[in-house]
């Protein structure tokens, strides 16, 4: 029996699906068991995934029904005492499996360790770091305001405490990782690795870049925390709100401009806003944001293009130099 569970869903992930799937198997760590589920994909993805060999890889084919149905039916499948979700189009350091099982080792009163991520474009280059939080032991106050998990790529759990609260919330798109993250946080502990062990692909074409569909959906997340939430904590809510639409401030920015997106992210960065005025205090931050969206509004899509693409390679050099010197 493995170790380690490891499940990743795909639907028509032929570009990216085989790196993603080589950076598990050239993991330090090897005791463990691959389950890929095929989310009904309509490209190669299925015919890639048959041409790997390796013992450890197994593969399911399932209609398509979503990301959290595809984790929730790869949870069913996993002999694992430890499971751990990575997406399609993310990767991990090498030594990632072999960190988080250590932590969690050294750690007993912990059913959940995470690493820290930092972003990385459509070609795997480098774009920024995540937030590089390190929130040990009762992180649900914490996880409550910002999710510092970042994504579903991330966190590995004992299976017992995985069982304990049960799959993915399918109704929460682009919300079911924190969703499951608060979830675990109200009833176990976590540990922190702190370095960056995720590589989270931003692309345009992601599940996560359909911003359109995300409020509705974090607002439902949002409602379904708090029922759950004690009444000590009820006054986070604002803060909360304002986490969410700063977070939907950024997607509504991702990709190719266009005047009703950035219509979009203004609305989203005035509720985060309205929610917690202390965001006007980080004054660079908030400029910057702005600054894309007026870009976004008042420019054609091709010039505002140019002109942001000119910024986030400065930005991006920038944080590369920043992540080189010693700590």
């Amino acid at each position: 029996m493995p170790r380690i569970s490891v499940v990743i869903p795909v639907y028509s992930g032929e570009k990216t699906i085989c790196e993603t799937v080589n950076s598990v198997l050239n993991q330090t760590f090897s005791d463990f068991e691959l389950i890929v589920v095929d989310d009904g994909s309509k490209d190669a993805t299925v015919d890639i995934l048959k041409s790997i060999q390796d013992p450890r890889l197994k593969i399911f084919d399932r209609p398509h029904a979503g990301v959290s149905a595809s984790r929730n039916y790869g949870i069913a499948q996993a002999q694992g005492e430890f499971i751990t979700f990575l997406d399609a189009d993310d990767l991990w350091t090498p030594d990632k499996l072999e960190a988080q099982l250590k932590a969690l080792e050294r750690n007993p009163q912990a059913a959940v360790a995470y690493s820290w991520t930092n972003f990385i474009d459509e070609s795997g280059h480098f774009l920024h770091p995540g937030l590089h939080t390190t929130a040990d032991g009762d992180v649900y106050a914490k996880l409550l305001v910002l999710n510092f998990i970042e994504s579903g790529s991330n966190f590995m759990v004992r299976r017992e405490a995985l069982d304990g609260v049960g799959g993915f919330d399918s109704s929460l798109e682009g919300f079911e990782d924190w969703d499951m993250g608060l979830r675990l946080a109200g009833r176990y502990h976590f540990v922190t690795v702190p370095v960056p062990q995720i590589l989270y692909r931003r692309s345009t074409t992601s599940r996560s870049s359909d911003v359109f569909n995300h409020e509705t959906a974090a607002r439902r997340a949002i409602e379904k925390a708090y029922r759950r939430t004690p009444q000590s904590l009820q006054h986070l809510k604002r803060h909360t709100n304002a986490w969410v639409y700063e977070y939907l401030t950024h997607k509504a920015l991702d990709g190719p401009p266009g005047r009703r997106k950035g219509f979009l992210a203004l609305k989203f960065l005035l509720r985060a806003i309205r929610n917690d005025p202390n965001l006007l205090k980080h004054f660079i931050h908030i400029s910057s944001l702005l600054f894309r969206i007026i870009v976004t509004i008042l420019l054609p899509p091709r010039q505002a293009e140019r002109l942001l693409d000119r910024i986030r390679n400065l930005v991006r050099k920038r944080s590369e130099r920043t992540s080189l010197l010693p700590h």
